[in-house]
């Protein structure tokens, strides 16, 4: 069932997911704002301060985010021992009976929309936003203060205009950050320092104490999410793309779908996130210098990372997926997910995903120009992956590109 046109070779499209209505089509503007809550009020009291330690570049204008952040800590700290009490001996006792499903890809690649389309099936659980920007106490608060906070959160996400909420599904990394401060995404406050947060992207540089804080809190917070739903977690993290051999370590069984898109357009839409994430999660004034280069080696390392490890995945628990296959056909797409990866149900989730193409088809695309100049760039520092994955350069073909 083909429900996309073509692309122009001139306006690079980026799409959402198929699980919202409908949104209007906008191009390229400022970044919008994205509510109340930033990923940085779930840190605790104690990481809040560890953050602090680490200097990272502040601003007067942001005096009420690092305020709101403050008070939140002392809540969470406060709430996370508060639930320790009532269910730290369940947590410690708890298994992780199912092995977990990643999915991995670049940033703006279609993950959402993949992680969407599994949460789905009712076979599947999956952490949602509120988890994620705190994981210390969800099991003990969410009922609760997804109520009394739903207002704080914006009726859609600022990168796309799609439908947000608590009960949204969202990246496990942001709780890893919250939990550890062992993540990239530390960027968002060191957002001119790469050297604070470079490292946590594939951890293999952390030291054996580091690593081990990290893995413990990753299974302390899939413990979680099983008490909550005991079933397969649907994980979506654009930085496990970097992490295949720790992810098999911790977790033999476990299946990867990754998904892949027009260089061209993950190029811009990638721009656009981090202008929106640096925007509005920052606790100085945004840095925006050197995005696109930033943004050229971080695309290169993660399609480096990814090819040179899943030969460690064992055969039958990995699955590509081009995302321009799956946006045309979705049920197509997905059908083959669950075959390849030997997932049952599928004529359950079936009608549910099929409910949903009507409002995938009506979605409207952010646009972006991207020039000759720009794709000459792009292809020369990206043309490996251009090849692996079979996207055409789309320049003349007298063009001379040093690649």
């Amino acid at each position: 069932m083909n429900i996309s046109s073509q692309n122009s070779p001139d306006v690079a499209q980026d799409s959402g997911t198929p699980t919202v209505e409908a949104a209007s089509a906008r191009a390229e503007t400022q970044p919008k704002k994205q509510g109340h809550f930033c990923i940085f009020h779930g840190l605790t009291f104690g990481n809040w301060v560890r953050l602090l330690a680490s200097r990272p570049p502040m601003h007067w204008s942001r005096l009420p985010r690092l305020a709101s952040i403050t008070a939140f800590s002392v809540v969470n700290s406060l709430e996370k021992l508060l639930e320790n009490c009532v269910y730290g001996r369940r947590i410690s006792r708890q298994k992780i009976e199912h092995p977990p499903i990643f999915i991995i890809g670049h940033w703006r690649s279609g993950t959402t929309l993949l992680h969407n389309l599994m949460s789905l099936d009712p076979q599947f659980t999956y952490p949602n936003l509120y988890q994620v920007i705190f994981p210390g106490s969800f099991l003990l608060t969410e009922r609760i203060a997804t109520k009394l906070t739903a207002w704080g959160v914006p009726k859609t996400r600022p990168v796309d205009d799609l439908p947000a909420g608590w009960d949204m599904t969202q990246e496990d990394e942001v709780a890893l950050l919250a939990m550890t401060l062992l993540s990239p995404y530390l960027m968002l406050a060191h957002q001119r320092d790469p050297s604070t947060y470079g490292r946590f992207f594939d951890l293999t540089e952390l030291t054996p104490k580091e690593r081990r804080r990290w893995q413990d809190a990753f299974v302390y917070f899939l413990k979680k999410l099983t008490i909550r739903a005991n079933k397969p977690i649907v994980l979506k993290s654009p930085p496990h793309t970097y992490r295949i051999p720790i992810l098999l370590e911790m977790f033999p069984d476990a299946k990867f779908i990754h998904i892949h898109r027009d260089p061209y357009v993950v190029y811009k839409s990638s721009i656009h996130l981090r202008k929106t994430l640096f925007t509005e999660n920052g606790l100085g004034k945004p840095c925006l210098d050197d995005m696109e280069e930033n943004m050229m080696q971080l695309y290169s390392s993660l399609f480096e990372a990814y090819e040179n490890t899943k030969h460690l995945i064992p055969a039958g628990h990995l699955h590509e997926v081009r995302f321009e296959d799956l946006e045309a056909d979705p049920l197509g797409q997905m059908c083959q997910v669950y075959e390849k990866l030997g997932l049952p149900g599928w004529q359950s989730v079936e009608p549910k995903i099929q409910a949903e193409v009507p409002a995938l088809a009506a979605y409207k695309k952010n646009t972006y120009n991207i020039d000759e100049p720009l794709k000459r760039k792009i292809y020369a520092r990206w043309h490996a992956a251009f090849e692996r994955y079979g996207y055409p350069s789309r320049l003349p073909e007298s063009a001379d590109i040093e690649t």
